[in-house]
């Protein structure tokens, strides 16, 4: 079974804060033979999400340039899409994996890891 087009939930609720870790993979078209092709399809990222406790793989198409954004960086998706793909096991029951597409991924606030800058007061201006 397949959610052919997705499904869409409340970012925030359902990921919390998410700080970027490490492209994990880059995963290949596939020539007419099945093998891998040289053509980069898609780029999965791990990421630490707060609300799930755990890292989190999205996915995002080869059409955005790799990001390597520094590692805990505070970062955001663009227009996630959450998918599952059921498969039928013994008996009556069935193993679900999820997955996390986005169209993008990008840091949350531009300025986010620098140091705010403090005025010195004039009285103690060397």
């Amino acid at each position: 079974m397949r959610f052919s087009n997705g499904f869409f939930g409340e970012n925030e609720a359902t990921l919390g804060t998410l700080r970027f870790s490490a492209m994990r993979r880059e995963v290949f078209e596939e020539n007419a033979d099945g093998t891998p092709s040289e053509e980069v399809k898609e780029r999965t990222y791990d990421l630490k999400s707060d609300k799930q406790g755990r890292m989190i793989q999205v996915s995002v198409p080869a059409s955005v340039p790799v990001r390597d954004f520094a590692y805990n960086a505070e970062v955001k998706l663009v227009n996630p899409m959450f998918g599952a793909i059921a498969h039928v096991t013994f008996g009556n029951s069935a193993e679900v994996d999820w997955y996390i597409k986005a169209d993008d991924l990008v840091l949350k606030t531009p300025a986010q890891n620098s140091q705010p800058h403090k005025d010195v007061p004039a009285d103690k201006k060397p």
